[in-house]
């Protein structure tokens, strides 16, 4: 059976090793790519792959592996602003996550948002940046335990802030968006009506190691029930040859969840592609 000390202990050992993988990884421009990165909405193409594990499913405390596939691309509209779209793509195998349901893969439904930012202001308290827009849930779930396979729609937004303290780049803020459903595609699927809220703080050094605290809960508005994870990763921005990639590594604990949701503690482990301009 899967141990989370396991994991931890391998996502542990690739951000240790990864110090080594070449030594010109140091200075301001790992640096600020690594800020750039504690950026959601960052003018940067990025293609994080973001592995999670989830366990205390549901009454037979099924467990969960989640592959978030999520691609960041931003498109220049004019001097002044810029359209950042962001897609989470799901790809999952679970076990008894429904009562003994069995064993299920496939994927699961895909997010899309897609942010207008303007050019950032700066500020006594650092640079500013924000966007706003659309999100688009598209039912690409492959099973019903996988996914609602409801269309959704609703707005998106994020603000946060970046400030230079001494040699290190502070960032906080938070992303939050609500997904109404407006079309079912199974005719037993529940209704799709919910609100997500990450607030987050990363604190950046100057060798680009990356330190950062966050909340991902959900609100749903149809049960009235709360889901409210905290998690705590460590990051490094390395390169491949002159490929810049970050590996990152951390833990989170559901501080609250339904009876049907995952309970104590979660692994995450995340290799970003990065390509700068």
């Amino acid at each position: 059976m899967f141990r989370l000390t396991t994991f931890l202990g391998a996502a542990s050992l690739v951000l240790a090793l990864s110090g080594n993988v070449e030594a010109e990884n140091t200075g301001s421009s790992s640096q600020g790519l690594a800020t750039e990165l504690a950026n959601p909405i960052a003018s940067l193409i990025s293609v994080p792959i973001q592995v999670n594990y989830t366990r205390g499913i549901g009454t037979a405390d099924g467990y969960q592996w989640t592959t978030n596939i999520q691609p960041v691309i931003p498109f220049d509209l004019n001097e002044d602003w810029t359209l950042v779209t962001r897609t989470i793509l799901p790809v999952i195998s679970q076990s008894d996550v429904a009562g003994l349901s069995g064993d299920q893969f496939g994927l699961g439904d895909t997010l899309q948002s897609f942010f207008f930012v303007p050019t950032p202001t700066k500020t006594d308290l650092g640079n500013v940046t924000w966007g706003a827009g659309p999100a688009i849930t598209w039912p690409t779930s492959t099973d019903k335990l996988l996914g609602v396979g409801t269309w959704g729609l609703g707005p998106t937004a994020v603000a946060l802030v970046q400030k230079k303290i001494n040699t290190a780049n502070l960032t906080w803020g938070g992303l939050a968006n609500h997904q109404w459903g407006i079309e079912k595609t199974r005719s037993a699927a529940p209704d799709l009506n919910y609100t997500y809220l990450q607030p987050f703080i990363a604190y950046t050094t100057a060798n680009a190691w990356t330190y950062s605290i966050n909340s991902e809960s959900i609100y749903n508005w149809e049960s009235e029930e709360w889901t409210v994870p905290f998690n705590a990763t460590i990051a490094k921005l390395v390169k491949f040859g002159n490929a810049p990639v970050q590996l990152t590594g951390g833990v989170g604990y559901y501080a609250k969840s339904p009876d049907s949701g995952p309970e104590g503690w979660k692994g995450r482990f995340v290799i970003t592609f990065l390509f700068p301009k």
